[in-house]
């Protein structure tokens, strides 16, 4: 529903300065992070419909007041009549909010089974949510299955690599463009909840319970995110680094990958990020 002009004038003002795809927060920014998904993209279709609506009915109302205000002032409505009911507004105040929901509903319901149901994945990731890190596992399709942790960079080391603060990781999840992934969500301690904006998904990571979404990304570059659940005094730590690569950079990666995670001894998973170095 691109159509909806003045809601993109509205919610759209480009952040100062040059903007990348790659989405990540924006000094100044004031509209939705960059889509790289079909999801987004109803995400972002649905806001701006809902904020015409929302504007149109506010506007409606101040005219609406101020006019009543103009109108029946005692000045010039000195004797205010005592009429208590008008079955033709009553039936309208009733009826065209009833419509207007309906309208609502109709995108809404369209938006929340898209994201509910789940297609025939490609590509599944079990993601498992720690205090404070992500642990991804992929199943090589010869081999088997392995994991790993993904773990903060320090302000140092994001500012030497020229990655944002709060945000980068030593490991990135990586999946692979135009492809359907599946991720398996839960956690090993407390609650989490693992999103990344510009592919339209979070869902809570939840200690004995596995859920579920999933993705297709259609763009190659590199997405962050961070756990939108406050899981602990080290909860801003909890970043998701995700790149995107092409199928063939992805086939070698899981080769590379496995070989690497695969045969290593599973290494405690670090509790503070003073701990937080990369398991070689």
């Amino acid at each position: 529903m691109r159509w909806f002009v003045f809601a993109a004038v509205l919610c759209g003002f480009a952040a100062v300065g040059e903007t990348a795809f790659a989405a990540q927060p924006e000094n100044w920014g004031m509209g939705l992070q960059t889509s790289a998904t079909e999801v987004k993209d109803m995400i972002e279709a649905f806001h701006d419909e809902l904020l015409v609506i929302t504007v149109a009915i506010t506007l409606f109302v101040i005219v609406l007041l101020a006019y009543v205000a103009f109108r029946f002032r005692a000045s010039a409505n000195p004797t205010p009549s005592k009429r208590t009911h008008h079955t033709l507004i009553e039936i309208a105040w009733t009826v065209v909010p009833v419509l207007i929901l309906m309208f609502i509903a109709i995108d809404s319901f369209k938006l929340l089974y898209t994201q509910d149901r789940i297609p025939d994945a490609e590509v599944t990731v079990r993601v498992t949510g720690n205090q404070w890190n992500w642990t991804y596992g992929y199943d090589h399709p010869e081999h088997g299955s392995f994991e790993y942790t993904s773990l903060p960079l320090t302000d140092e080391e994001a500012q030497e690599q020229g990655l944002p603060r709060l945000l980068a990781t030593d490991m990135p999840l990586m999946l692979p463009v135009d492809t359907t992934v599946r991720f398996i969500v839960t956690a090993s301690d407390v609650l989490h909840s693992f999103t990344v904006p510009s592919f339209g998904f979070k869902i809570d990571a939840v200690p004995g319970r596995a859920n579920e979404t999933w993705t297709r990304v259609r763009e190659v570059g590199t997405y962050y995110g961070q756990c939108s659940e406050l899981c602990g005094t080290a909860h801003y730590n909890m970043a998701t680094m995700v790149n995107v690569v092409s199928k063939e950079e992805f086939a070698a990666w899981l080769d590379q990958a496995y070989e690497e995670y695969a045969e290593a001894p599973t290494a405690p998973r670090p509790t503070r990020l003073a701990d937080a170095a990369p398991a070689r």
